[in-house]
C-alpha cells in the first residue's frame, strides 16, 4: 500500500557497477554551456565585447588608423614639405570614373586659375578638357620612411605633370591630405605615449597610497588635490610656454607628451587607490603577505591584475583626452611647432575666420579628430561594459 514502510520481504533492488569509476561518464553538459562555465574572465570579456557592435567597429577603425601611421609616407601623394606654388589655396579635386559617358578609371580634372581683383580671391575651376588619370602604386616625391629609410613609393600619385589635391592646398600650396597623413602619426602616438606615462604614475603612486595608507596616502592625496585645483587648460598652456624656444621639434614633442602624462594621472591614481584599499583586506592578499611576498610583488602581481579590465577601459577613455590636449595646445600655438605636423598644427591654418570663409577645406583636419575621439569613446564604453562579464 502506498505510504507503508518497506519490509525485509520487499527489499528494493540494488545495482552495483563493477567498472572503474569515470568522473566524466554520465550525463554531459551542453557544449555551449560547458564552454561558458569553463571560460576564463578574458574570454568572457571578449564574448561580451563582441555583442557591442559599435565598440567592435570602433576598434576596427582605430586599428586601421594606427596601422596607417606605419605607412604615412606611402599614403600621402606628396611629401610633407612639397609646395605647389601655382596652386595656392586650391580647392579639393573630386575623383571621377566616367568622362563623356566612357569609363576612364579614377581621374581628376585639371584646374584653371584666375584672380578676382575685387576680393583678391583665388578662383580655380575644373577644366573638362584636362583629364588627369591617377596613378597607383607609383613612384613620386622622395621621402625618408620614419626618418630612416629613403624611398619614393606611393599608393597613389597624380598624373605626370598633373595635380591631385584630395583635400585642397594651404597658403603655401602644400597638399592638405598629405600633411594630414603625416600628422596622424604624431597625434595618435602622442596619445599612446602620454597614456603610458599617465598609467605608470597613476598605478605606482595610487598603489602606494592604497596599500600603505598613513602618511604615504596623506602625502599623495594632497599632491593630487594641488594638481587638480589648477584649471587644466591654463596649466597645460603655462607648462608648454615654459619649454625653451631653442629646443628642436623632437624635444618639443616629448616635452608636450611628458606634460600631458604628468598632469593626467591624478584621476587614475585615485581610482587605483580606492581599489587597493578594498582589495588589500581580501584573503588572497593576506595569504601572500603571510607567505613573505614583498609589497611590490603583492601590488603588481596580485592586486593590480585583479582590476586590470578596469584599467584597460580607463586607458581607452584617456587616450582621446591626450589627443585633444595636444590638438588644443598646438592650435593655440603653444604645442608642437612646424616643421612637425600634427592635427593641431594643421588647424592653426584655420584660426583666421576670413580665411575659413574663403577656403573652408582648411577645416577638414578636424574630421579625423572628431572620428578618432568618438571611436575611442565608443570602444571605451564597450570595454567598460565588458569589464564585468558576470553582469
Amino acid at each position: 500500500m502506498s505510504g507503508s514502510p518497506v519490509t525485509n520481504d520487499e527489499k528494493l533492488p540494488h545495482y552495483v557497477r563493477r567498472e572503474p569509476f569515470d568522473p566524466y561518464d554520465g550525463e554531459k553538459l551542453d557544449p555551449k554551456l560547458e564552454s561558458y562555465y569553463m571560460a576564463t574572465q578574458w574570454r568572457l570579456m571578449w564574448w561580451k565585447l563582441k555583442r557591442h557592435r559599435l565598440a567592435v567597429w570602433s576598434g576596427v577603425f582605430l586599428l586601421l588608423m594606427y596601422a596607417s601611421i606605419l605607412v604615412s609616407e606611402m599614403i600621402a601623394p606628396y611629401a610633407s614639405g612639397t609646395r605647389n606654388t601655382d596652386f595656392i589655396y586650391a580647392p579639393p579635386q573630386a575623383v571621377h570614373l566616367f568622362h563623356d559617358g566612357k569609363f576612364v578609371g579614377p581621374f581628376v580634372y585639371g584646374l584653371d586659375y584666375s584672380l578676382d581683383l575685387d576680393t583678391l580671391k583665388r578662383n580655380y575651376t575644373p577644366n573638362p578638357d584636362k583629364v588627369q588619370p591617377l596613378r597607383f602604386f607609383c613612384r613620386g616625391d622622395a621621402y625618408e620612411w620614419m626618418g630612416l629609410v629613403a624611398g619614393n613609393f606611393h599608393f597613389v600619385c597624380p598624373a605626370e605633370g598633373g595635380t591631385f589635391f584630395f583635400f585642397g592646398t594651404d597658403r603655401l600650396g602644400r597638399d592638405v591630405f598629405s600633411r594630414l597623413a603625416y600628422g596622424t602619426r604624431i597625434s595618435l602616438t602622442i596619445g599612446l605615449i602620454g597614456v603610458t606615462i599617465k598609467f605608470i604614475l597613476g598605478i605606482v603612486l595610487g598603489g602606494l597610497a592604497g596599500y600603505y595608507g598613513g602618511w604615504v596616502d596623506m602625502t599623495i592625496q594632497r599632491l593630487i588635490e594641488i594638481i587638480r585645483s589648477f584649471p587644466e587648460l591654463p596649466l597645460w598652456m603655462a607648462l608648454s610656454a615654459s619649454l625653451p624656444v631653442s629646443w628642436s621639434p623632437l624635444y618639443i614633442y616629448f616635452g608636450i607628451t611628458l606634460i600631458l602624462g604628468m598632469i593626467g594621472w591624478t584621476g587614475l591614481g585615485r581610482a587605483v587607490r580606492s581599489k587597493l584599499l578594498s582589495l588589500r583586506e581580501e584573503d588572497f592578499c593576506t595569504a601572500a603577505n603571510l607567505m613573505g611576498a614583498s609589497p611590490r610583488r603583492i601590488i603588481f602581481r596580485h592586486l593590480v591584475p585583479s582590476f586590470m579590465s578596469h584599467l584597460i577601459a580607463s586607458a581607452t577613455l584617456a587616450i582621446p583626452t591626450m589627443i585633444l590636449g595636444e590638438t588644443a595646445l598646438s592650435f593655440l600655438g603653444l604645442g608642437l611647432r612646424p616643421p612637425i605636423t600634427s592635427w593641431g598644427v594643421l588647424l592653426t591654418e584655420a584660426q583666421n575666420i576670413n580665411v575659413v570663409a574663403l577656403y573652408p577645406w582648411l577645416l577638414l583636419p578636424v574630421l579625423p579628430v572628431i572620428a578618432t575621439v568618438l571611436a575611442f569613446n565608443f570602444l571605451g564604453d564597450g570595454l567598460r561594459d565588458a569589464a564585468d562579464p558576470y553582469k
